[in-house]
């Protein structure tokens, strides 16, 4: 239990951000704003929170009491919802889009049918009486590699040629990117889709052997083939990312027409990013003009200059507008002395020397009294603008 409260919400919590790289970046492709992103927002807060709930689909197979069994397995099919409005949401937005057939759109849209194929299997898993079979088999080993590699590594690859253009400067070779693509996507479909049946005629995980004569020989092979091929796919990928470092092609500004703010500054940004903080209308600042869905418009010209030092913005209450500036503290020792006083006086602890932990005590509270003792008065002054 201790291990799967916290193992199952971590698989929640390392494929999110990539869910999330797939909703910024597909809707770009396909020249449109996602469908439904409030939705997918909301999916994706769901998502984490049913997450803490559904652990124990991992045990169904040991004699857990049948309302703990019932429980569980109807958290972990109703865990299938939030998962399934973001796989509606992305094919909805490239049916009423204009795809772009980059190589990032095909890593973002091959995710969708991987995630399908990894969700249908966690969902069959989820039943009680099909768990008890499946359980410890290979399926599960389908199961899992179709979630953390389809839905996580595909859309990180997808990002990676999405956003290298930006980080580094230059574009990522688009043809070695197909053959990245398709190698890839052939070779895991082709070494993870067996291990379903594989699983079904009742092959158990973590056995590195078996009698010949099982009826799997064949499937395992093929399984061995396709893992060669999706190695050689990720090796392309390596190819793509040292050979577009040292001799890709310059990239623009905006080099696939994206519509946040990323794309508004040079490739590479600069150290400062923005001369000013812009001044944002709307979700889509540099799509306002197509969508026309806001009477104003965005600047990145326009705003508040944070040239004074170490500065930030402080924010209106409700609605969280830009309204004044306030100075930040400097540098200071006090954090690492507190930390060393900390560690004097809990070794003094271990030891009991309780001379050495009265000292101990009172380093702590010295540096906690320099750490937080307002060194200053708090500066504010009426923002300026660019």
């Amino acid at each position: 239990h201790l291990f799967w409260i916290f193992g199952h919400p971590w698989v929640y919590a390392i494929v999110l951000p990539a869910m999330g790289m797939a909703s910024d970046g597909l809707p770009v492709f396909c020249r449109r704003p996602l469908v439904g992103y409030s939705l997918v927002a909301l999916s994706t807060v769901a998502t984490m929170i049913l997450g803490f709930g559904v652990w124990v689909h991992h045990m169904f197979a040991t004699g857990l009491p049948g309302l703990s069994l019932s429980f569980f397995s109807g958290a972990s099919i109703v865990i299938t919802v939030p998962s399934a409005v973001a796989i509606f949401a992305w094919l909805a937005t490239i049916w009423t889009g204009r795809p772009v057939m980059t190589t990032a759109f095909l890593f973002f849209a091959s995710m969708i049918l991987l995630f399908v194929i990894g969700g249908v299997s966690g969902f069959m898993t989820a039943s009680v009486p099909v768990d008890w079979q499946l359980t410890d088999t290979y399926f599960v080993v389908a199961h899992l590699h179709y979630v953390l590699v389809g839905i996580n590594v595909f859309p990180v690859v997808g990002a990676t040629y999405f956003w290298f253009p930006k980080m580094f400067g230059r574009m990522m070779d688009e043809r070695l990117g197909r053959w990245n693509f398709w190698t890839m996507f052939l070779g895991f479909n082709l070494g993870f889709l067996p291990m379903h049946l594989t699983g079904l005629f009742g092959m158990p995980r973590r056995v590195w052997t078996y009698p010949a004569g099982m009826g799997w020989s064949t499937l395992n092979m093929i399984t061995t083939i396709g893992s060669f091929v999706f190695a050689i796919g990720v090796l392309l990928f390596f190819v793509n990312v040292a050979r577009s470092l040292r001799s890709g092609a310059k990239a623009p500004a905006d080099p696939w027409g994206g519509p946040t703010l990323e794309w508004a500054v040079p490739s590479p940004p600069a150290p400062y990013n923005f001369t000013v903080i812009p001044t944002i209308a709307s979700r889509h600042p540099l799509w306002e003009e197509a969508l026309d869905e806001s009477r104003g418009r965005s600047s990145i010209a326009r705003g508040m200059m944070l040239d004074h030092g170490k500065e930030t913005v402080t924010t209106t209450p409700l609605d969280a507008e830009p309204d004044r500036i306030v100075e930040m503290p400097e540098d200071s020792w006090a954090p690492f002395l507190l930390a060393a006083a900390l560690g004097v006086l809990f070794f003094a602890l271990l030891l009991k020397a309780w001379a050495a932990i009265a000292l101990g005590a009172l380093l702590v509270l010295a540096a906690l009294v320099m750490w937080l003792w307002p060194q200053r008065r708090l500066l504010e002054r009426e923002p300026a603008h660019g």
